[in-house]
């Protein structure tokens, strides 16, 4: 189907899990979100699944949980950027898709931590954005093993 001849469907069920994602890192990267105020809520769940833990030990644990939670989330939008270039692109070959999808999940970690420099209670930094690319890689790594396991025609052509 040439790119004319698709719908607003179409774009929407390709992008809209991009722009999704992207609004809720706009909305995680608020002040709101801060460890400041994530700590309490985490902490409280933590405890009921796991008993209680001394500050000191809750602290760390705390800084593990927020950024797997980058690993992870950033990892997620870099399939959904991979999913909308596949979708979207015509001939689309595993690589330059990979490719495209690490650019978008760059820019928009890279976005996202030069914002946070502009709040109190935040901080903006190169390494939150190394981490968020890594997160990205490996899920997009761990697609391309998936894929060509279940599929090996579909990446055989571009792989």
């Amino acid at each position: 189907m040439s790119s004319s001849a698709r719908g607003l469907k179409f774009w929407l069920s390709a992008w809209l899990p991009v722009l999704t994602g992207i609004g809720v890192i706009v909305v995680e990267s608020t002040k709101w979100f801060g460890s400041d105020h994530t700590s309490r809520p985490l902490r409280l769940i933590f405890e009921a699944l796991f008993g209680r833990v001394s500050n000191a030990r809750w602290d760390v644990i705390h800084h593990y949980i927020r950024k797997s939670g980058h690993f992870i989330g950033y990892g997620l939008i870099g399939l959904t950027w991979l999913r909308a270039w596949w979708m979207t692109l015509p001939r689309s070959h595993f690589l330059p898709d990979a490719l495209l999808a690490l650019l978008g999940t760059a820019l928009i970690a890279s976005f996202d931590e030069w914002h946070q420099t502009f709040l109190p209670n935040r901080t903006g930094t190169p390494w939150d954005v190394l981490l968020d690319c890594c997160g990205a890689i490996t899920l997009l790594l761990l697609t391309y093993l998936f894929v060509r396991l279940l599929s090996p025609t579909r990446l055989a052509h571009g792989a």
